[in-house]
């Protein structure tokens, strides 16, 4: 661990290359306060967008059809003794009045990510005790296998929801003036899950419909758009998703930001996994992060876990994903302030330049 001066370089150096604004957060209990201090305009050909909801402003939004993400249904009675067993963040969350989505990690006994899920309550009187549960679309049925194996016994039904569609909807524009607020729905009894996305302000909001209901009917000003262009977002900004991101039994949760993503409960009971992830924060001790990197020239096919080093030849993590010139590597943070390489597939050198989240706690202490 080292100082804060190290972190104030790197977010120097995040500045000067024209990347984010700067929030400061601060810890109270369970929950986490998020208030916007500055901003900066973001690289070229990178959209950047903030979020307050102190204030509103009339504006269009655009909506992400989220392919890469499926919807599960998991109900019984013993549906959150059920999950609580399993995931890093705490069910007891879900059954606050106001609290309707949570982010989570289901862990192998090892202690590393298997899966990153979003979890919505279904308050309503007719729904009984469940949550809809959304994952990455290409892992649905090696999750399914996972819930059945911890299902024993528990009075929990699981159901897959084809029928359902996810989108991320996020603002066109933004004014630094006049922070946009959560839009309101047109058409409230269309949505199935209307939500602030969890896991950062940075990434606005969560809609869950049926696959025969348009956005436009339920948002009216809003447009839809390419889903790449909700990937660049993420990789701007440094936050992980699915299995690209987060390798099934490779990543760890905290080298991968859980804890800021309000993603883990060091308070609750035992879960899977819990042993080495509990050690690991509590003895402080995170040597390697997943941040954002911009990459010096866009190289496709890159090589899964491609090696980066210094200039002078150490080892310094490995590339994960990206889109374009913009991705996430997993950084030795003893290094994150330097210039990395990597090779690609065709033995060219492309340099990196490492960032610091600026929606990352102001308090963090990196190496």
């Amino acid at each position: 661990m080292i100082n804060m001066g190290v972190l104030c370089l790197a977010r120097g150096a995040f500045t000067s290359s024209r990347y984010l604004g700067v929030y400061a957060r601060a810890y109270t209990g369970r929950h986490l306060c998020v208030a916007f201090l500055s901003g900066a305009p973001s690289p070229m050909g990178v959209t950047v967008r903030k979020y307050s909801q102190d204030k509103s402003v009339a504006g269009q939004f655009v909506c992400y059809h989220l392919n890469h993400r499926t919807m599960l249904k998991i109900e019984g009675q013993d549906t959150s003794s059920f999950l609580q067993g399993i995931i890093t963040n705490d069910m007891e969350l879900l059954e606050e009045p106001a609290q309707k989505v949570m982010y989570s990690h289901m862990l192998n006994v090892q202690g590393r990510t298997l899966y990153d899920i979003m979890l919505y309550s279904l308050k309503e009187e007719d729904a009984g005790c469940g949550v809809l549960l959304e994952c990455d679309s290409t892992i649905k049925d090696s999750i399914l296998r996972h819930l059945k194996v911890y299902k024993i016994r528990r009075k929990v039904n699981l159901t897959p929801c084809p029928e359902l569609s996810v989108w991320a909807v996020l603002p066109q524009q933004h004014n630094p003036n006049n922070p946009v607020n959560k839009p309101k729905l047109s058409s409230p009894e269309k949505a199935l899950v209307w939500e602030t996305d969890p896991r950062t302000q940075e990434m606005g909001w969560r809609l869950v419909l049926d696959n025969k209901v348009d956005p436009s009917d339920v948002i009216a000003s809003c447009q839809k758009g390419d889903a790449e262009e909700y990937h660049r977002h993420r990789y701007a900004i440094g936050l992980p998703e699915g299995v690209r991101d987060l390798p099934p039994g490779v990543a760890l949760p905290l080298e991968s930001n859980l804890v800021y993503m309000q993603g883990i409960s060091f308070s609750k009971g035992c879960y899977i996994g819990q042993e080495l992830t509990a050690r690991t924060h509590h003895t402080g001790v995170v040597r390697k992060r997943l941040m954002p990197v911009r990459l010096s020239t866009p190289v496709q096919d890159l090589e899964e876990g491609a090696a980066l080093q210094t200039q002078s030849g150490k080892p310094a993590g490995k590339h994960r994903a990206g889109v374009g010139d913009l991705g996430l590597s997993l950084i030795r943070l003893a290094h994150s302030k330097e210039e990395l390489t990597l090779k690609s597939s065709d033995n060219t050198t492309v340099t990196l330049e490492v960032s610091v989240p600026d929606w990352w706690p102001k308090d963090v202490k990196t190496n």
